[in-house]
């Protein structure tokens, strides 16, 4: 055992120790056992300014659309008087379609191709739907009224073309032409 060198301790020393040593009784006023959530309300706040500096929002556009309606209604002389304009988006170009049949390339009457084709630099020419558009609704007078067109995609087309196309369609500067916009499925 290794030696000491130390002074043995008094009885005055021998008491404080065995006094400090000894557990306290609370004060009154204060409550023994109570829990501290002070440093857990810190660390929660800290948390929360962490995760609320760390989101982020998505903003959503969303068009109004309505389904066409399915199934002829009413006559079958009224349904040969609309235009029922249809448009296909292709790699080609833009193919318009009505109850009477296909246009014709460059938007002149009845007949078969696209309608619209793609520009040399590679890009549908939307000015071109726009006209054409509106030539066929001012067509005949039955026309001036209708409101809806359908568009359809090719698989692989780019959303901003389909949305391109969907302006072109809609309206000519302040002029509307289709509205009403509903999306088909190509087949």
């Amino acid at each position: 055992m290794a030696e000491t060198n130390d002074a043995p301790l008094s009885a005055s020393q021998k008491s404080r120790i065995r006094r400090l040593s000894q557990p306290k009784e609370p004060e009154p006023g204060e409550e023994a056992g109570e829990l501290n959530i002070v440093p857990f309300l810190d660390i929660i706040t800290n948390v929360m300014m962490f995760v609320l500096a760390s989101v982020s929002v998505t903003f959503i556009v969303s068009v109004e659309s309505n389904p066409p309606a399915i199934g002829g209604r009413g006559r079958s002389d009224v349904a040969s008087k609309a235009l029922n304009l249809s448009a296909f988006i292709t790699t080609q170009g833009i193919s318009l379609k009505t109850s009477s049949g296909n246009i014709a390339p460059g938007c002149q009457g009845i007949g078969a191709g696209i309608t619209i084709p793609m520009r040399e630099a590679g890009v549908h020419d939307f000015a071109a739907v726009t006209n054409c558009a509106k030539r066929l609704k001012n067509a005949a007078p039955e026309f001036k009224e209708e409101t809806q067109v359908t568009i359809t995609a090719n698989p692989g087309i780019e959303y901003g073309t389909i949305f391109d196309t969907m302006d072109a369609l809609r309206k000519d500067g302040e002029e509307i032409l289709f509205k009403d916009v509903h999306f088909g499925v190509a087949r």
